[in-house]
């Protein structure tokens, strides 16, 4: 007796949460109504300090000859020097294809770093 008085007070239950579940039409808001606001909790976050380190410290190590850059090439690979096209105003000749090239480098290895950290359980 009490299996049964279990068995058909579950489909009361599901009744009732099936009908309250229609679907609900949002009214259009007025701009006015909207509210728009940053979330700023990745900011200082250990993933983020380690996506800034690392394309920080690749574009460190170009504009300061440790990596290949357009206009240079690292020292201690001790390879000729080529001539470029592109103009620039910085006195060591770090292009926009440099902070491309090597902003694209350091996201790669910081994506490496916090996917290692997650699949560890660090992070």
């Amino acid at each position: 007796m009490a299996l049964s008085s279990r068995v058909s007070a579950a489909p009361k239950a599901l009744q009732a949460s099936r009908v309250s579940a229609a679907p609900k039409v949002q009214q259009p808001r007025s701009r006015k109504a909207m509210v728009c606001k940053a979330d700023a909790g990745f900011i200082g976050s250990p993933t983020n300090l380690i996506m800034v380190a690392s394309t920080g410290a690749c574009l460190f190590a170009s504009r300061f000859g440790l990596a290949p850059s357009v206009r240079k090439v690292a020292q201690p690979l001790k390879l000729a020097d080529r001539e470029v096209i592109q103009t620039t105003g910085d006195p060591a000749g770090f292009t926009a294809t440099d902070v491309l090239a090597m902003g694209a480098a350091g996201h790669a290895i910081g994506v490496g770093i916090v996917l290692g950290l997650k699949g560890i359980g660090q992070l």
